[in-house]
């Protein structure tokens, strides 16, 4: 799953260097990515990739199902505005490398789109 997560991230990264992986040089969990895109509502990411058909979340699971930024980001040191940018991809033991080659081609879309600006 490391892996899978860590393609998923270099990709985000090759697409939008401008992103924040959360964690990123950490002790992390294996199967989650927390990703922040400076100047996107994760809100708005959420609901893009739902319609697309990729299920993601916002914020920390701490604050799964919470409008606005998460208050784990918060303590985590990250601004408000990057907290409240941040969402969340999990992989679990089903996800296959046409998962997280999906994931990427709906987040190369959906970062292009000058709509989503916050």
């Amino acid at each position: 799953m490391s892996r899978m997560r860590d393609t998923l991230e270099a990709a985000v990264l090759r697409v939008t260097p401008h992103a924040v992986v959360i964690g990123q040089n950490a002790d992390r969990l294996c199967n989650t990515s927390c990703i922040a895109l400076p100047g996107r509502r994760a809100e708005t990411l959420v609901i893009k990739f739902d319609l697309a058909g990729v299920s993601i979340s916002a914020g920390s699971a701490c604050s799964s199902g919470k409008v606005g930024e998460s208050h784990v980001l918060s303590a985590m040191g990250l601004s408000r505005d990057l907290a409240a940018s941040a969402i969340r991809v999990s992989i679990g033991p089903t996800t296959t490398e046409n998962d997280i080659a999906a994931f990427v081609a709906v987040w190369t879309r959906l970062t292009a789109d000058a709509a989503l600006a916050a």
